[in-house]
């Protein structure tokens, strides 16, 4: 019997996996990611990026649309309702984070509501179907992103859900859709030539769009695979093929599906706690604990009083922003974090609003602030650290080092506080009914039989009620200013 090549095992296994392949973990764990990167997508139809992914979309028009999550006054062709969605849950960087790194499900989950909702089916698409599809689609990253030792690390080259992200999309596409094997191989073969976008892109309105294009893409793939495209049957063998990615691929043909273990079983995703990269998160934890000697919990920070603020952290080069000039670049500042917390003893959404990111006394902290490089604390979300000292102008010096956040794997978010995160970033958007029966049909999301009772809640409020809530968030974000 000839060996199938690894662009064929993930092909059969993408055809093959089955409701019943689904743990409890792998269940309850999904689920967790999806009701987040639902609350993300709709805080995220509140920024400029998403306003221009959605009116640049408008151009395009079909007889078969889609949701724009939160915006039943838009409605896009399949492709592009994923798309502007996908631009929506990056928008603020606070969608979920894995190991090796990604994000993972904001490439996926607009796939499936738009083709939920978009394509007629008897018997109707279910909460099964879409967890199944889900899940295929974050297995296929995370099988890729283990192919290459260079993905352990914080991305130098290329953003990975650019790249892993548009083949997951594919796969979930084409397992949603029923593709067969042989399709299933050609929409992969598809989404490698679709793959890709630069870290130089990292701290700009385009970052957002590498998942928005992961997710548009991934569909755009399995319709083509449809209509009979072909591409490289060994796509993924090949270092000319996805190999061409990642320095030192080594791929693997994937387990077999009598035996089969899912990635999401053995490895969780970490949660934010606020709109920034992951990697500052630990640069929080450790101010919040150093700022607690430094000033009563209500009390100013007295910052004349700070001499020097030094961070140990690891060398990840996109995230070192001295003096941020927007909220994209504030959102991947190490240093910026870092000033925030100790000023105000917390970070929000709102802390990334311009007007907070150039106060003068965040400047003048900001001026104080110098960044060393552990040997030891290398550029992985799995097992980097951040020390911060803070040394005060009569010689006492201060210092307090995270090891993990809440929210990380190894310190996973509680389901209360989770809910919590989603009711904060959907109530921008929703009202209180809206928000509540999202959280219960996701969480009942196994049992549900047509996953319409989803996407229609998906549409939010009537056109009226948009502009009430849109007008209402605005006066919020004014008075937090």
């Amino acid at each position: 019997m000839m060996l199938k090549s690894v662009t064929e095992s993930f092909a059969t296994t993408i055809h093959g996996l089955k409701a019943g392949h689904l743990t409890d973990r792998i269940i309850q764990r999904s689920k967790r990611m999806i009701l987040d990167t639902l609350g993300a997508g709709f805080l995220g139809t509140s920024t400029e990026v998403f306003h221009k992914a959605s009116q640049y979309s408008k151009i395009y028009s079909s007889n078969i649309t889609s949701t724009v999550w939160g915006r039943p006054d838009i409605r896009l062709p399949p492709t592009y309702a994923a798309f502007v969605n996908g631009v929506a849950i990056h928008s603020m960087d606070f969608d979920d984070t894995w190991h090796p790194a990604t994000h993972p499900s904001g490439a996926v989950l607009p796939v499936l509501t738009a083709l939920a909702e978009a394509l007629p089916r008897s018997p109707k698409f279910s909460g099964l179907d879409l967890l199944l599809a889900f899940n295929v689609g974050i297995e296929v990253q995370g099988r890729l992103l283990h192919f290459a030792k260079e993905a352990n690390d914080i991305p130098k080259r290329f953003h990975p859900p650019s790249v892993v992200g548009t083949l997951g999309s594919a796969a979930a596409a084409s397992k949603f859709l029923g593709l067969s094997s042989t399709k299933c191989q050609e929409a992969l073969a598809i989404a490698v030539s679709h793959a890709g976008a630069p870290m130089a892109n990292a701290a700009t309105q385009t970052k957002p769009l590498h998942i928005g294009n992961a997710a548009k893409h991934g569909i755009e793939a399995a319709f083509l695979a449809m209509l009979g495209l072909q591409g490289n049957k060994q796509v993924l063998d090949l270092e000319a093929g996805f190999g061409a990615f990642y320095a030192n691929y080594s791929p693997k043909v994937l387990p077999n599906l009598d035996s089969y273990s899912w990635l999401l079983d053995q490895q969780d995703v970490a949660f934010k706690h606020f709109p920034a990269h992951l990697s500052t998160h630990w640069v929080a934890d450790a101010a919040a604990s150093v700022r607690k000697n430094l000033v009563a919990e209500t009390a100013l920070l007295p910052i004349d009083y700070i001499k020097r603020i030094v961070l140990r952290i690891p060398n990840v080069q996109y995230v070192n922003r001295p003096f941020p000039d927007s909220e994209h670049e504030a959102r991947h500042s190490f240093q910026y974090v870092a000033c925030a917390m100790l000023l105000d003893g917390g970070i929000t959404v709102a802390s990334f609003l311009e007007c907070q990111i150039n106060r003068p006394q965040v400047r003048e902290l900001l001026s104080k602030v110098e960044l060393e490089y552990p040997p030891d604390n290398l550029p992985s979300f799995n097992t980097l650290y951040c020390e911060i000292s803070v040394t005060c102008k009569d010689g006492a010096t201060f210092t307090h080092r995270s090891d993990t956040f809440y929210g990380h794997w190894r310190k996973p978010l509680s389901q209360e506080d989770l809910e919590e995160k989603f009711r904060a970033n959907a109530s921008k958007m929703l009202s209180c009914d809206m928000v509540e029966s999202l959280i219960k049909t996701v969480e009942n999301l196994e049992d549900l039989e047509d996953c319409s009772v989803l996407t229609t809640l998906l549409k939010g409020p009537s056109s009226p009620e948009v502009a009430s809530n849109s007008s209402a968030y605005n006066n919020s974000i004014t008075n937090l200013s």
